[in-house]
């Protein structure tokens, strides 16, 4: 480096070694894990996981009727028959023809070896269309048979208490 003082001199300092090459630096291996960007990234799977969750359950929208009934044991396989607000029939998520409902529900119970079937319908659907889905379960020999709803909230219940007395 050198520095003109206006004499005509010059003042040199340093090693007389250009700048490129006054130091070699050497990077080694670093051990360490940055934890921070590993924390970012599992929070983020973390909240898409929570997010898509609940829209596996299943495809069908279906708005179910309340009851005040006990609850299903939640560790009970079967197969869910929906019955969507159109009358369009679901196995699983699979649209179901009624010609053939009870090939598609025996096939299906076979590949879970299960003979539990859980009934969603809408609580829009004509009670007639219910009542034939449920007549060609009996006609495939399904003996255990549940049907979905959903629970009454507490408001709901405590008018209906109050209107007794």
């Amino acid at each position: 480096m050198s520095v003109n003082l206006g004499s005509g001199g010059s003042y040199s300092r340093g090693s007389g070694r250009s700048g490129a090459f006054a130091r070699r630096r050497s990077y080694g291996a670093m051990a360490e894990i940055n934890v921070t960007n590993l924390v970012d990234v599992m929070l983020v799977l973390l909240i898409i996981f929570m997010i898509s969750a609940p829209l596996l359950q299943s495809g069908i929208e279906v708005k179910l009727p309340k009851s005040a009934s006990t609850a299903v044991n939640p560790e009970e396989d079967g197969v869910i028959v929906s019955i969507d607000s159109k009358g369009g029939i679901f196995i699983g998520d699979t649209w179901a023809r009624l010609e053939n409902f009870e090939d598609q529900l025996k096939g299906e119970l076979q590949k879970i070896s299960s003979e539990s079937v859980f009934l969603r319908a809408d609580s829009l659907v004509s009670y007639g269309i219910v009542v034939d889905v449920i007549s060609r379960l009996k006609s495939a020999g399904i003996a255990n048979l549940g049907l979905i709803t959903e629970p009454l909230d507490s408001r709901s219940q405590r008018k209906k208490n109050a209107g007794k007395r």
